[in-house]
Protein backbone atom coordinates (compact mmCIF):
# COMPACT_ATOMS: atom_id res chain seq x y z
CA UNK A 1 0.00 0.00 0.00
CA UNK A 2 1.56 3.31 -0.92
CA UNK A 3 1.22 5.92 1.02
CA UNK A 4 -0.95 8.10 -0.74
CA UNK A 5 -3.61 5.16 -0.39
CA UNK A 6 -3.30 4.53 3.60
CA UNK A 7 -6.51 4.32 5.14
CA UNK A 8 -6.73 6.86 7.84
CA UNK A 9 -7.40 5.69 11.10
CA UNK A 10 -10.82 6.55 13.01
CA UNK A 11 -9.05 8.82 15.16
CA UNK A 12 -7.18 10.48 11.94
CA UNK A 13 -10.76 10.88 10.35
CA UNK A 14 -12.26 12.39 13.18
CA UNK A 15 -9.02 14.91 13.82
CA UNK A 16 -9.91 15.62 9.76
CA UNK A 17 -13.31 16.95 11.12
CA UNK A 18 -12.15 18.77 13.68
CA UNK A 19 -12.52 22.83 14.03
CA UNK A 20 -8.57 23.20 14.58
CA UNK A 21 -8.43 21.31 10.68
CA UNK A 22 -11.34 23.44 9.76
CA UNK A 23 -9.37 26.71 10.55
CA UNK A 24 -5.76 25.21 9.32
CA UNK A 25 -7.80 24.91 6.08
CA UNK A 26 -9.48 28.46 6.11
CA UNK A 27 -5.55 30.52 6.56
CA UNK A 28 -4.13 28.47 4.00
CA UNK A 29 -6.47 29.05 1.61
CA UNK A 30 -6.77 32.73 2.19
CA UNK A 31 -2.67 32.81 1.60
CA UNK A 32 -2.66 30.62 -1.20
CA UNK A 33 -5.12 32.85 -2.99
CA UNK A 34 -3.20 36.30 -2.19
CA UNK A 35 -0.06 34.52 -3.15
CA UNK A 36 -2.08 33.86 -6.73
CA UNK A 37 -3.84 36.73 -7.36
CA UNK A 38 -0.86 39.24 -6.02
CA UNK A 39 1.37 37.64 -8.65
CA UNK A 40 -1.05 36.85 -11.63
CA UNK A 41 -0.84 32.94 -10.78
CA UNK A 42 2.95 32.66 -11.18
CA UNK A 43 3.16 31.65 -7.58
CA UNK A 44 0.49 29.77 -6.02
CA UNK A 45 -0.94 27.61 -8.61
CA UNK A 46 0.46 24.32 -7.54
CA UNK A 47 -1.15 21.91 -4.98
CA UNK A 48 0.21 18.45 -4.03
CA UNK A 49 2.11 16.61 -6.61
CA UNK A 50 1.94 19.65 -8.93
CA UNK A 51 -2.00 19.35 -9.52
CA UNK A 52 -2.92 23.11 -10.90
CA UNK A 53 -4.58 25.33 -8.84
CA UNK A 54 -7.11 28.17 -9.91
CA UNK A 55 -8.93 30.65 -7.38
CA UNK A 56 -12.88 30.18 -7.93
CA UNK A 57 -14.85 33.29 -7.23
CA UNK A 58 -18.79 32.68 -5.63
CA UNK A 59 -21.28 34.80 -4.06
CA UNK A 60 -21.40 34.67 -0.30
CA UNK A 61 -24.95 33.37 0.14
CA UNK A 62 -25.08 35.42 3.44
CA UNK A 63 -23.36 38.44 2.88
CA UNK A 64 -23.98 38.26 -1.71
CA UNK A 65 -19.95 39.27 -0.98
CA UNK A 66 -17.45 37.75 -3.36
CA UNK A 67 -15.88 35.05 -1.91
CA UNK A 68 -12.22 33.80 -3.43
CA UNK A 69 -11.16 30.03 -2.56
CA UNK A 70 -8.37 28.18 -4.21
CA UNK A 71 -9.12 25.09 -5.92
CA UNK A 72 -7.77 22.16 -7.84
CA UNK A 73 -9.64 22.27 -11.80
CA UNK A 74 -10.18 19.81 -14.77
CA UNK A 75 -10.73 22.03 -17.80
CA UNK A 76 -12.10 21.17 -20.67
CA UNK A 77 -12.39 23.79 -23.09
CA UNK A 78 -14.11 26.30 -21.71
CA UNK A 79 -15.63 24.23 -18.91
CA UNK A 80 -13.71 23.73 -15.75
CA UNK A 81 -14.86 20.74 -13.22
CA UNK A 82 -14.24 20.80 -9.80
CA UNK A 83 -14.95 18.67 -6.81
CA UNK A 84 -16.05 19.66 -3.42
CA UNK A 85 -14.02 17.11 -1.85
CA UNK A 86 -13.22 19.69 1.33
CA UNK A 87 -10.20 16.93 1.68
CA UNK A 88 -12.74 14.37 2.64
CA UNK A 89 -14.41 16.17 5.72
CA UNK A 90 -17.82 15.54 6.66
CA UNK A 91 -19.28 18.94 5.76
CA UNK A 92 -19.73 20.39 2.15
CA UNK A 93 -17.06 23.55 1.45
CA UNK A 94 -18.75 26.76 1.84
CA UNK A 95 -18.27 27.48 -1.83
CA UNK A 96 -20.49 24.73 -2.67
CA UNK A 97 -23.34 26.13 -0.47
CA UNK A 98 -22.51 29.80 -2.22
CA UNK A 99 -22.82 28.02 -5.30
CA UNK A 100 -26.44 26.32 -4.68
CA UNK A 101 -27.76 29.66 -3.05
CA UNK A 102 -26.25 31.48 -7.00
CA UNK A 103 -24.54 29.83 -9.31
CA UNK A 104 -22.84 32.34 -11.36
CA UNK A 105 -19.09 32.19 -10.16
CA UNK A 106 -15.90 32.99 -11.85
CA UNK A 107 -12.60 31.06 -12.36
CA UNK A 108 -9.61 32.46 -12.51
CA UNK A 109 -6.38 29.92 -14.35
CA UNK A 110 -2.98 31.01 -14.73
CA UNK A 111 -4.07 31.98 -18.01
CA UNK A 112 -7.50 33.13 -18.23
CA UNK A 113 -10.77 34.48 -16.12
CA UNK A 114 -13.36 32.44 -17.36
CA UNK A 115 -17.26 33.83 -16.30
CA UNK A 116 -19.31 30.69 -15.51
CA UNK A 117 -22.51 28.90 -14.16
CA UNK A 118 -22.10 26.19 -11.95
CA UNK A 119 -24.56 22.94 -11.79
CA UNK A 120 -24.36 19.56 -9.81
CA UNK A 121 -23.04 17.18 -12.08
CA UNK A 122 -25.63 14.20 -13.08
CA UNK A 123 -24.61 10.45 -12.24
CA UNK A 124 -24.02 10.06 -15.25
CA UNK A 125 -21.42 12.54 -15.33
CA UNK A 126 -19.81 11.40 -12.39
CA UNK A 127 -19.46 8.33 -13.93
CA UNK A 128 -17.37 9.96 -16.80
CA UNK A 129 -15.27 12.33 -14.74
CA UNK A 130 -14.32 10.60 -11.82
CA UNK A 131 -11.55 8.66 -13.50
CA UNK A 132 -10.59 11.44 -14.53
CA UNK A 133 -9.92 13.69 -11.28
CA UNK A 134 -9.05 10.70 -9.75
CA UNK A 135 -5.82 10.35 -12.79
CA UNK A 136 -5.51 14.20 -12.10
CA UNK A 137 -5.52 14.08 -8.13
CA UNK A 138 -5.19 10.54 -6.64
CA UNK A 139 -6.33 11.36 -3.58
CA UNK A 140 -10.08 11.91 -4.49
CA UNK A 141 -9.95 8.42 -3.78
CA UNK A 142 -8.80 8.24 -0.58
CA UNK A 143 -11.00 12.06 0.08
CA UNK A 144 -14.43 9.42 -0.54
CA UNK A 145 -13.18 7.10 1.45
CA UNK A 146 -13.11 9.36 4.67
CA UNK A 147 -16.89 10.31 4.82
CA UNK A 148 -20.15 9.35 3.81
CA UNK A 149 -21.09 11.94 2.03
CA UNK A 150 -21.53 12.02 -1.84
CA UNK A 151 -19.22 14.59 -2.83
CA UNK A 152 -20.22 16.85 -5.06
CA UNK A 153 -18.77 17.42 -8.86
CA UNK A 154 -19.30 20.41 -9.58
CA UNK A 155 -20.01 21.34 -13.71
CA UNK A 156 -18.82 24.85 -14.97
CA UNK A 157 -19.88 26.16 -18.13
CA UNK A 158 -20.08 29.58 -20.19
CA UNK A 159 -22.52 31.23 -19.06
Amino acid sequence: MTEASRPLSDKQIKSLNSKAVGFGIKWMSRAQTFLFKKTNGRFGDKFLRGSEVGILTTTGRKTGEPRDVPLLFLQEGRRIVLVASQGGRDTHPMWYLNIKADPTVVFQTKHEKLHLVAREATDAERDEYWPKLDAMYPDYVNYRSYTDRKIPIIICDPR
